[in-house]
């Protein structure tokens, strides 16, 4: 069986930020490190080469994959920033998320709760606080372990 590469490591999420090599988005992952932390309260960890996350929570598929995974976080990513956060939340809190999003600004949807985002003067960074922060708290409604 193949092995998982989104996983925990050991490397530097502070010497894997300053080697960034766009300095505007070395700059926003800063700030994205800055906003993440204060909302979940978590030092971040490298998941993979590329993944700074905060949290962590396993998951089981009907399939019988699983695996951990960081329960939010974000890649700068040399097109776009990759901000990994649930936002394809069921039930009540849909309704909030989706007021979120359309007050957020510019920005694209993947699949799974991924949003794309060109640089962070883009969107309104108090929106993504929001959304980080209800993505978190779903996250442990999803997957208390």
């Amino acid at each position: 069986m193949a092995q998982i590469k989104t996983r925990p490591e050991t490397a530097s999420v502070a010497a894997f930020i300053a080697g960034v090599e766009h300095p505007g988005k070395r700059a926003d992952a800063l700030v994205l490190d800055a906003l993440f932390a204060r909302v979940t309260g978590q030092e971040a960890v490298m998941w993979g080469p590329t993944i700074v996350g905060y949290g962590q929570y396993h998951y089981r598929y009907d399939s019988g994959h699983e695996g951990d995974m960081c329960r939010v976080g974000f890649s700068p990513r040399k097109a776009k920033h990759s901000l990994y956060i649930a936002c394809n939340c069921d039930g009540p809190e849909g309704a909030v998320m989706a007021d979120m999003m359309a007050r957020l600004g510019k920005y694209s949807q993947g699949n799974g709760g991924c949003l794309y985002v060109n640089k962070l003067a883009d969107i309104d960074l108090g929106v993504l606080e929001e959304m980080v922060a209800l993505g978190w708290r779903r996250s442990f409604e999803t997957w208390p372990d």
